[in-house]
Parts: structure tokens; C-alpha cells; sequence
């Protein structure tokens, strides 16, 4: 039934020690005070910290809610105790309907069965029947596309391919909820995308929660967003650009990093907008569109023929969206002897950058890129203001018309 709430956590919180035998006394003296019936007050003891703590959500049939945050922000223990692996200290977890995981690489299979067997192992812990696998099983290797090793143990199988046949299980299964873990990162493109149309198409009759470090995927497969932090839930919203706008918000800055065979270096440099200025380290705040100048000084340590100046501009995945290199046939020359320091102005016009947060390169290279003199990263941040979600890198405004 279309808009049936299918997970309901109401509370749930979850604390850890930091200590292993202290966290073994606490064991035993929790299992002493609920057999006398005395139940846990929530408060930390010495060592103990919260791994997740009051979170609450719903999530309904035909959404896909994606959850995001740092690594140790308690995504992973709450996904283990959505899917029954460990218990809450706090609050209740409703799950209605078959449930197909993807939490960690490998889990579900015995690596001492072949794939084969493992896919009627874990059908079978699913609730079908011999029959009912039997008419899913070439459905579940071709999707795989590991036909020719499925008669192979498990434990011999690639990260990839354990990728690969774990999440044909769980998606050629008809879960009524789906859980995804981050191990898609381990597969190649072409599977990831095929990946990614499957939850689009399990999204019409399930509910499915995805972990990704990977914004453009969070943009592509979800309707909801919920960021945490330290355990807590920090926003949960239908507004995919602010969560993921939040979540970018939580990064420190990269630290500079400058490489090359130092016969030329960056002595200053600016960017400007409008009426804002930042210099090295700093951050500028553009809107969609605006345009942005950037001044820099550079100087040849040697006498470097034919040098041409690169900038490039990167997100958050340490992807290059955006490269202008100085080019000689534009009339574009650096004085090229030893010691020469010179200005150098670019106007980058009308920015269409994704939201969020990116960085800048600075090079000076060889005309022909065989050699970086100088190679400056993380110069300088920009951060792009957007409202509209997307996966793409640039959002380029278009004139429509209909006739």
C-alpha cells in the first residue's frame, strides 16, 4: 500500500565503551540488574559514550531517506540496529514487512558455500520457498553478471563481486525495506549505476534507506535526507540541497598542500566577488551565476620557457568540475626569466557550479603538462549558494520555448 509507514523508530539510542574489559564488567552487571528486574537509567558510566542517541523517523513505502554524515557519526550502528543485529539501550524499532541488507561486505554469505548455495540460504532466511527461489536464482546471477564463478566458494570472490551478487540478493528478493550500507562504493561505475536504476525501480513497492559519502548518489536516489552528528540527528528533511548543504557545512578546511619542483611559486592570490575579498585559506560565498576574478602573483625561480598558469576548481569528491589553463595562442605570455615576478588576473564569468563547497588549485606547468613547476592545493574554498538538487556538477541555465 502506497504511503504505509514500513519503519517507525520512536527513542532509539545506543552507547558503546570505550574500554573492553570495562565494557565486560558493565556486561555483567547489566545482565544482574535485569534479571532482579532493574532496569538501566541512561546515563553514561566512566568510558561510555553515545553511539547514537534519540532518534526518531519514519519512513513509508515509495521513500528512500538518505543517511548521511562523518565517519563515527553512528549511521552504521543505527542501520545495525534497524536490521536486529544489535539491540538499543533506548526506545523501539518497528519494521514491517521483509527486510534485505546490504550493511557490511560479505555479511549474510558463509564464505565456505558457493554463491549458488548462499542465495538459497539466505532466501530461505527470508521466507521463501525452495520453488520460489528457484524462479529467482538466474534473475539474481545475471544481474550479478557472475555467472561463470557462482558455483565457486564465496570466500574466493572478489570485494566486487561479493558486491555484486550481495546486493542482486537483496534487490531480486522484493524487499519490502531495503538497507544499503556504503558498499556500493566498492563496485565499478557500470554496476553502481545499475545499482542505483534498481533502488529507483524497489522505490515504487519498498522503503529504502542508503548510506553514501557521495553526494551526486544522495541526489540521484533519494527523496529525504537526515544528517547526523556525533549520534544525533541533525536535520531530517525532504529539502536534499539543505541537507547536504548542512552536511558539507561540517567539514574543516583541506590543508594547503603545495608540490611540484618548485622553480616557480604562487607568492599571493584573491579571489573576488562583488564587494567580498579573500585571500590564500580563506573562503568565498558566490550565488549561482555570479562570476568570480582571480589575482595572482607568481614568480619563476628559473628560467622556465613557454610557462602556462592552470586553475582548477574541485568539489567535495575531489572531482574537477571546472579547469582554464593560460594559453600562448590567446596572447597569453609569463615572462619567462629567472627571478621575474608578475600579476596575473582571470575573470571566470557566469559560475554554475553545484551547490556546496569547493576548492582551488593553482598550477604552473610546461606547455605541454609533462612538467608542474609549482602545483598549489586547497589555495583558497568556494562555496556555491544553489536552492535546487541536482547530481550534477554544473547546473547550466537553458532558454526553453514550446510551440
Amino acid at each position: 500500500m502506497a504511503g504505509e509507514v514500513l519503519i517507525k523508530v520512536e527513542g532509539v539510542s545506543k552507547k558503546f565503551c570505550k574500554d573492553l574489559k570495562t565494557s565486560l564488567w558493565y556486561g555483567v552487571k547489566d545482565l544482574v540488574f535485569g534479571i532482579k528486574g532493574h532496569n538501566s537509567d541512561g546515563e553514561l558510566r566512566p568510558k561510555e559514550f553515545w553511539a547514537v542517541r534519540d532518534i526518531n523517523f519514519e519512513l513509508r513505502r515509495g521513500e528512500c531517506l538518505g543517511l548521511i554524515g562523518h565517519n563515527g557519526a553512528g549511521k552504521s550502528t543505527l542501520l545495525k540496529i534497524l536490521n536486529g543485529l544489535i539491540n538499543p539501550d533506548a526506545g523501539t524499532v518497528t519494521m514491517r514487512g521483509r527486510v534485505g541488507a546490504l550493511i557490511e561486505l560479505g555479511a549474510g554469505f558463509n564464505p565456505i558455500l558457493t554463491g549458488r548455495e548462499n542465495i538459497y540460504n539466505n532466501g530461505a532466511v527470508l521466507g521463501f520457498t525452495r520453488k520460489e527461489i528457484d524462479s529467482k536464482v538466474d534473475a539474481i546471477i545475471d544481474f550479478a553478471e557472475i555467472r561463470d564463478f557462482i558455483d565457486m566458494p564465496v570466500q574466493n570472490y572478489s570485494s566486487g563481486m561479493k558486491v555484486r551478487l550481495g546486493f542482486a540478493v537483496a534487490a531480486q528478493m522484493e524487499p519490502d525495506i531495503l538497507i544499503i550500507d556504503e558498499v556500493l562504493a566498492v563496485g565499478d561505475v557500470g554496476f553502481r549505476f545499475k545499482c542505483l536504476n534498481a533502488i529507483g525501480e524497489l522505490m515504487k513497492n519498498s522503503a529504502v534507506i542508503f548510506v553514501s559519502h557521495s553526494m551526486p548518489m544522495i541526489y540521484r536516489v533519494c527523496n529525504e535526507v537526515m544528517l547526523m552528528k556525533a549520534g544525533k540527528n541533525m536535520i531530517f528533511t525532504n529539502n536534499i540541497g539543505l541537507g547536504v548543504k548542512e552536511y558539507y557545512k561540517l567539514f574543516k578546511k583541506g590543508q594547503e598542500n603545495i608540490v611540484g619542483s618548485r622553480e616557480a611559486k604562487v607568492e599571493s592570490f584573491e579571489l573576488i566577488s562583488g564587494d567580498q575579498i579573500v585571500h590564500a585559506g580563506g573562503m568565498i560565498e558566490i550565488h549561482h551565476g555570479d562570476s568570480l576574478i582571480c589575482n595572482l602573483k607568481i614568480k619563476l625561480e628559473a628560467h622556465i620557457p613557454k610557462a602556462s598558469v592552470q586553475l582548477v576548481i574541485w568539489n567535495e569528491e575531489m572531482l574537477p568540475v571546472m579547469d582554464v589553463m593560460s594559453q600562448e595562442k590567446e596572447g597569453f605570455i609569463i615572462d619567462n626569466s629567472e627571478n621575474s615576478s608578475q600579476l596575473i588576473s582571470v575573470r571566470l564569468t557566469d559560475l554554475y557550479l553545484n551547490n556546496g563547497r569547493h576548492t582551488v588549485s593553482v598550477m604552473i606547468n610546461a606547455p605541454d603538462l609533462s612538467v608542474s613547476y609549482c602545483r598549489h592545493d586547497n589555495i583558497a574554498e568556494i562555496y556555491m549558494v544553489l536552492d535546487t538538487a541536482s547530481a550534477a556538477h554544473v547546473i547550466y541555465p537553458a532558454k526553453w520555448d514550446v510551440n
